[in-house]
């Protein structure tokens, strides 16, 4: 199935998106570690709850990693989140002389998503979000459900890594799309591309996806 086509029918599907940037892109990279293996929710809770507990990012860099971890216990892994968060604000205040990342804003994609994966535990995923949401770049965050479906419909080897994917999925879409194309294959992944007994008969990709095919078959063994 050719990319064209997906960004199209998703877009009859879910509506067309508007680029929307302008967040903080310190803000989005803590933002994006806290939302590692858990829920939306919890993540947005945990944010919440850091910058209100100290206020700043300087007042989280000088924090003890116990306070850290304690602050954002709700999204889950806090000791291991709270290390890292130390480790990236410490760096960033090193190397800059102050916590910000506005000097991102000035460098083009590459350099800026260089940058942002030189730092502890970052990695594409984190460093395109930062870039795409923050910075209006069109970098494309591959996440498990991008992955999921992207692989499904063909547009990726079904062998390849989800690390090799960023830049596989990079070259087929049209940079003006790229914040359509993220947005809308997580939802139509959370809502009909499940990954255990996906909607196949709700999907509109259907006609064209050669995983429906797959489905459809074994769905019709089983119920033999």
């Amino acid at each position: 199935m050719i990319v064209e086509e997906v960004i199209k029918l998703l877009e009859q599907e879910y509506g067309p998106l508007e680029w929307q940037s302008g967040r903080e892109p310190i803000d989005v990279l803590i933002g994006t570690i806290l939302s590692q293996n858990t829920s939306d929710v919890n993540s947005r809770r945990a944010f919440k709850s850091l910058l209100s507990t100290f206020g700043s990012w300087e007042s989280v860099a000088s924090a003890p990693v116990e306070h850290i971890a304690q602050a954002i216990k709700s999204g889950g892994l806090s000791r291991i989140k709270a290390v890292r968060i130390k480790q990236i604000l410490a760096q960033i205040e090193r190397e800059q002389g102050c916590i910000s990342l506005d000097f991102l804003k000035a460098m083009n994609m590459s350099e800026a998503k260089n940058y942002l994966m030189h730092l502890p535990g970052v990695g594409q995923k984190t460093a395109s979000c930062v870039l795409l949401f923050a910075l209006g770049k069109p970098c494309l965050p591959v996440d498990t459900h991008v992955f999921r479906v992207a692989k499904r419909l063909g547009l990726i080897d079904s062998k390849v890594s989800i690390e090799e994917a960023h830049n596989l999925l990079q070259e087929q879409i049209p940079p003006s799309k790229v914040y359509q194309f993220h947005l809308h294959l997580i939802k139509h992944g959370r809502r009909v591309c499940h990954a255990r007994q996906p909607r196949c008969d709700r999907c509109v990709l259907k006609e064209a996806c050669p995983s429906s095919l797959v489905f459809h078959r074994d769905s019709s063994l089983r119920s033999e």
